[in-house]
């Protein structure tokens, strides 16, 4: 009895053996690939970023980039009455996610948690990925032939006799901006907040409701604290292309609304690259300070933690 139990435990070393050198294989090859995506990372996005830090830091005369480190770029970026443009593109910026997050979240529970079958919900989210598709600039200037003095709203108010002049607001003005940046930034607001309120069991609904909470109550204290890493996500993918979106105050602005997008690009056609670096720095540093006081707010509420996970 004791030598078969002696020979099935050498017989079961070497299997045992065997299990532990490929768990440190696998192990091992986890680390690495870990780690060569880490590098990749770095070097496709923190890397860029700290050059173009480094190269907001230079100047330019006659059109040529000169490399003595200086704040003249800086200083001057500051003292050209940049800081209206700032104030102009953090309001827009600001008023446009809000609006999506207000508009997004209902119809992201609704296509989350309604009673629509599969077939409804795949068509709307492939419907919210057809823009990704398609080109910005194409997408835009389609509202210029709906929004202008001629175009189809105006048409339809001088044909009914609502108006009795085409209404000239609607086009070339904040207003305009702001329409067209809305249906741009409408799928990266709702996908990550369908995800996260997808992920949500249905069970801890039902509790709530078993338990005697209102709809409100549900809302505030179930799903919208679950849902918070969709919404912080939402407000990242929405805020950040909307604080440097060119495209929209191009087309829709008619020159007439200036965002620091537009100062990069005439930085950018006067060949004045230190410019245009430290400006693109100025943008990133604005979205990294309103998404820390974002984080601060969250944790406020005690739910930092939560999103963070």
């Amino acid at each position: 009895m004791t030598m078969n139990i002696e020979m099935e435990n050498e017989a079961g070393a070497p299997e045992g053996k065997t299990i532990m050198k490929r768990s440190k294989i696998n192990l091992s090859f986890s680390q690495v690939a870990l780690g060569a995506i880490a590098l990749a990372w770095f070097v496709a996005v923190i890397v860029p970023l700290i050059i173009l830090f480094v190269f907001s830091f230079f100047t330019t005369e006659y059109f040529q980039t000169v490399y003595t480190p200086s704040l003249d770029t800086w200083t001057g970026l500051f003292a050209s009455g940049r800081f209206e443009v700032t104030l102009r593109t953090l309001r827009v910026a600001l008023t446009v996610t809000m609006i999506e997050l207000v508009v997004g979240f209902p119809f992201a529970l609704w296509l989350a948690k309604s009673d629509i079958g599969k077939t409804t919900r795949a068509i709307f989210l492939a419907l919210l990925t057809i823009p990704f598709f398609l080109d910005l600039s194409s997408r835009t200037i389609v509202w210029r032939a709906i929004l202008g003095q001629n175009g189809l709203i105006n048409t339809i108010l001088l044909s009914t006799g609502i108006t009795d002049a085409p209404v000239e607001w609607m086009l070339y003005s904040e207003f305009a901006v702001h329409f067209g940046m809305i249906p741009a930034l409408f799928p990266p607001m709702v996908l990550p907040i369908y995800m996260a309120i997808s992920l949500i069991d249905d069970s801890l609904i039902e509790a709530s409701n078993d338990l005697g909470a209102t709809p409100a109550q549900t809302f505030w204290r179930v799903i919208f604290p679950l849902a918070l890493p969709g919404v912080v996500a939402g407000f990242v993918f929405t805020l950040g292309p909307a604080l440097a979106a060119w495209v929209e105050p191009g087309m829709l602005g008619g020159g007439f609304v200036n965002l620091l997008s537009s100062s990069i690009e005439s930085a950018y056609t006067a060949l004045r690259y230190p410019v245009v670096a430290a400006l693109s720095t100025f943008v990133i540093a604005l979205l990294l300070l309103l998404l820390g006081a974002l984080l601060l707010v969250l944790r406020r509420f005690g739910a930092s933690g939560l999103t963070l996970r």
